[in-house]
């Protein structure tokens, strides 16, 4: 089998790979909505705080947030803004590496 034949294989299977990994995870994140019929999917300090409330109704944060945003919409706004970013970061991190990774196999070949 010659070396284009196998780059063309290998090209495939990663595609298919990719798109079943994609679909995976649209699949996780989508069968609850359906499957969990009238459910309320709360954030985990939601949850942490009615769990401290109920242990000890008496309790008292330690501290305070420096500054509240003024609404929930621009709070998850700030959120939304924050894993932009990160998501950015990291794509532009991975192909970097793999940019730099595919010079120096160029340049041995």
């Amino acid at each position: 089998m010659s070396t284009e034949a196998m780059k063309r294989e290998n090209k495939s299977f990663t595609l298919k790979y990719n798109i079943l990994l994609i679909a995976l995870v649209i699949a996780l994140a989508g069968i609850p909505v359906f499957v969990v019929k009238d459910a309320e999917f709360a954030g985990a300090d939601a949850k942490a705080e009615a769990a401290i409330t109920e242990i000890n109704p008496d309790y008292q944060p330690w501290f305070s947030s420096i500054w509240e945003p003024p609404s929930g919409e621009i709070e998850s706004l700030l959120f939304a803004l924050q894993a932009a970013l990160g998501a950015g970061f990291i794509g532009y991190y991975l192909g970097f590496v793999r940019g730099r990774s595919k010079r120096e196999s160029e340049k041995n070949d």
